[in-house]
């Protein structure tokens, strides 16, 4: 492989930008597929719901369907080229792949979907809805979605990576970049998952608990944000030379991305705030119908012995 014969027989090596853009489109190739699989299965289990006469949101289903098209927009189009080369352009896609995918992915409540879509397996027996369900229940998993955990990755994403030479090593190649979009999709989910609190999950908060979760990152993404802005030096080697024919400034692009990143500390938590508020309406009104529904069929006792009890103590005066 890599080598070739020509018209006299002679040897003829492949220039080695041909196996490497031939492996850099694999990457994306194989990105694109299988975010387009993703959809297809979430699809599927709308479709065997329909099927069987249950109804699923359609709001949920447009959700999930737009956090699947943020992600192909920033890594299979003409963007991804540009985040190779421009600060500001990767930075935009750090901050949609990590904060906006994720939130509508979550929307769309995909666990909820695939719990209600797969068939149990029968008793004794183990399929793919007790694997999820065991996942769900596992150790494991009541590790990686504890505050402490969750913030941790959240802000080890920013600082740990953008401030070492991990980020130049990642950056060397398409793949590594592809790799560093996919930890960013990771940890925003696995951020976003307990405070959103529309999927089941072993760590569920109450909703203030969740808000103050949101809130503790901003700081650090705001900081992180100001950092960029305020450098007087390109602070990655890997956007310090900027390509001529795009005439730009590697201090400028530098400053360009703290501002992307400072904007989208603000942006996303406004999105989940108003989502978590209606949350907790839909949810105490839920348990305000709950409450009424057991008086209607106890007849109200509660009341019933508070009144008798008043009555007992205006006998006894």
């Amino acid at each position: 492989m890599g080598s070739g014969h020509d018209g006299h027989g002679g040897a003829m090596d492949l220039p080695p930008f041909t196996v490497g853009r031939a492996l850099e489109i694999s990457v994306d190739e194989v990105f694109l597929l299988g975010s387009l699989a993703v959809l297809a299965l979430y699809g599927w289990g709308v479709l065997r719901l329909h099927r069987r006469g249950d109804s699923w949101s359609v709001p949920r289903t447009v959700s999930f369907t737009l956090g699947i098209a943020s992600i192909l927009v920033v890594t299979c189009t003409g963007l991804n080229d540009y985040g190779m080369v421009l600060f500001s352009a990767h930075m935009t896609q750090h901050m949609v792949i990590s904060m906006i995918s994720p939130i509508l992915l979550l929307l769309g409540a995909p666990v909820t979907l695939a719990l209600r879509a797969l068939p149990p397996a029968g008793r004794g027996r183990r399929g793919p809805r007790e694997v999820l369900v065991a996942v769900l229940h596992s150790r494991w998993m009541r590790v990686v979605t504890n505050p402490v955990f969750t913030i941790a990755m959240f802000i080890a994403s920013l600082y740990g990576l953008y401030f070492t030479a991990l980020f130049d090593f990642l950056m060397d190649s398409r793949a590594g970049h592809v790799a560093m979009m996919l930890h960013f999709l990771a940890v925003g989910l696995v951020f976003f998952w307990p405070v959103m609190g529309v999927d089941p999950g072993p760590h569920r908060p109450g909703h203030l608990m969740r808000m103050l979760e949101l809130f503790a990152t901003m700081p650090f993404h705001a900081f992180f944000g100001i950092a960029l802005m305020m450098g007087s030096e390109p602070l990655v080697d890997s956007f310090a030379d900027p390509p001529v024919s795009l005439a730009v400034d590697a201090v400028e692009d530098q400053s360009a991305a703290g501002g992307i990143a400072w904007a989208f500390s603000e942006i996303p938590t406004v999105i989940v705030l108003v989502a978590l508020v209606v949350q907790w309406y839909v949810s105490e009104q839920r348990r305000a119908r709950r409450l009424d529904r057991v008086a209607d069929r106890d007849g109200d006792r509660d009341l019933a012995d508070y009144n008798a009890y008043l009555a007992s103590l205006q006998t006894r005066g």
